[in-house]
């Protein structure tokens, strides 16, 4: 028996403002930075990767690197993409 494999792209899901929340909400509930730099960057390469790019200045190489899987982007990086994307940090009391 062959089995197939396709390429899965979750950026591919993330076609409204509410998958996006979801996707970036349940990211942000792992505590991990290097997971939610990764889901950042899904975010931005689903919204376009080149406009993020143009809007907070930045080099698009620099984007994919720092919001890679290894990707470690400063809080400045992450804001101004999460700006970009048209999103903000927010904070709220953590549940028990």
């Amino acid at each position: 028996m062959n089995d197939t494999f396709t390429s899965f792209d979750p950026a591919d899901l993330l076609k409204t403002d509410e998958a996006i929340e979801a996707f970036l909400t349940d990211a942000f509930e792992t505590d991990d930075a290097a997971y939610i730099a990764r889901a950042i960057g899904v975010v931005a390469r689903a919204k376009g990767m080149t406009a993020v790019a143009r809007e907070t200045g930045l080099a698009r190489e620099q984007l994919y690197r720092s919001l890679s899987e290894s990707g470690n982007p400063t809080l400045e990086t992450t804001v101004a993409v999460l700006k970009a994307l048209g999103l903000q940090l927010t904070a709220k009391p953590r549940a028990a």
